[in-house]
């Protein structure tokens, strides 16, 4: 069979093109923060993970300007060779400080940081033990991991049983990284950190947290899930992005300095990948300062969200229960989910429709997300197009 075949033969994006109900890859014309340009209309934006509303802040912007007329718009290498500037070494300074831990590293993207950390730490005859329903960029850096000879195990989604009965039966004595979300980018649940932190310490087994989606938005002053729970010192590794609250492109890991100097000289997505832009890091830094000195945006985006989260729920929609900036309205079926996407766009509101394999079947749903830049003007009219529509469609009563 022709290479090529399975893709001529995908005809389900244009199957939902041709109904009209299509959702993906739609323009964005202008950013204004909770309300964007789109198809020439505003459009109220219920689906951004830009959690503080950083991203069109101007000392944000005036940085990274600043940062291309000093730098250029490149490095035009890798960190360990020509692409380190003085901005890097600012920024894993502050965050490593920020966070509690010894040192940092920056990687290009976020998606590429797991694939830097997992598969250069854990290697033959060692584990990797990973929650079910871990974010796409840790699935990729098991599986290269796997490509390494390292075994990995997963367990049932945040069922602390689960990954217990799983580690025991591993050997003690041998390597083991137990992998999590913090906050799960499609539910927004919390991962229960305490328990699995007891787990780790019973088994020999070291921890890394993927704060995506937590740092901004829980912890003290918004430092994220190990913070949440008072397991700074205890949490062996946070890695994040900073495509979310630090309102620019890039990941990182925190961890002690001899761990971090390790994966600085031995992790090949770092190596082999051109550094981060000096616009990307400069608006990070300022994103940070930014957050340090305004922790009420943290509050303000979960008091947002848990606005909507309660007015969803007392609708009668089936909602994913969290404290977090996600608020996940479970549909369950394609059509409905794609329709409900349409029609609330129809009506000025944005929201990310997931269907397989996004998510499980049965679990199809609107991932609605906050900022702490959204009013209340903005939320009522996003609770009052879902109720309006989830009516007409009959999801809710």
């Amino acid at each position: 069979m022709d290479l090529f075949t399975k893709c001529f033969e995908f005809t389900r994006a244009d199957e939902v093109k041709a109904s009209g109900l299509y959702p993906y890859f739609r323009e964005i014309e202008e950013n204004e923060g909770p309300v964007v340009t789109m198809k020439g209309k505003k459009v109220i934006m219920a689906g951004s993970n830009n959690y503080l509303g950083l991203t069109a802040h101007p000392r944000v912007k005036e940085a990274a300007i600043k940062a291309i007329e000093r730098y250029g718009t490149g490095c035009s290498g890798s960190r360990y060779l020509t692409g380190t500037i003085d901005l890097h070494v600012e920024l894993e300074e502050k965050l490593a400080k920020f966070l509690g831990k010894e040192a940092c590293l920056l990687f290009s993207t976020g998606y590429q940081t797991a694939q830097g950390i997992i598969p250069t730490l854990v290697q033959r005859g060692e584990y990797v033990v990973s929650d079910k329903d871990n974010h796409a960029c840790i699935v990729a850096g098991n599986l290269m991991a796997k490509g390494a000879t390292a075994e990995i195990i997963r367990y049932r989604h945040n069922d602390m049983n689960d990954l217990e009965r799983v580690i025991k039966k591993l050997p003690h004595e041998a390597g083991k990284l137990i992998v999590s979300d913090g906050v799960f980018s499609t539910g927004g649940e919390i991962v229960d950190l305490p328990t699995l932190n007891k787990i780790a310490k019973e088994n020999n087994a070291r921890i890394l947290i993927d704060d995506a989606h937590a740092v901004g938005v829980i912890g003290k002053g918004g430092r994220g899930t190990a913070s949440e729970f008072n397991l700074v010192d205890e949490t062996d590794m946070t890695m994040g992005t900073f495509s979310k609250t630090f309102a620019s492109l890039g990941g990182f890991v925190v961890g002690e300095a001899k761990v971090i100097n390790y994966l600085k000289h031995q992790s090949p997505a770092l190596i082999f990948s051109a550094s981060p832009t000096p616009a990307s890091v400069a608006a990070a830094i300022a994103a940070l300062e930014i957050l340090i000195e305004e922790p009420e945006r943290v509050d303000r985006v979960v008091r947002n969200a848990n606005k909507v989260r309660s007015c969803l729920k007392d609708a009668g929609f089936n909602v994913i229960d969290s404290r977090t900036a996600i608020v996940p309205v479970l549909i369950g079926d394609d059509e409905l989910t794609f329709k409900l996407g349409k029609m609330l766009f129809d009506d000025g509101v944005f929201v990310n429709v997931f269907i397989a394999p996004g998510v499980p079947q049965g679990r199809q749903m609107m991932r609605t997300s906050y900022m702490s830049t959204h009013e209340d003007e903005h939320l009522d009219y996003i609770i009052d197009a879902m109720k309006r529509n989830g009516k007409k469609l009959g999801i809710i009563e």
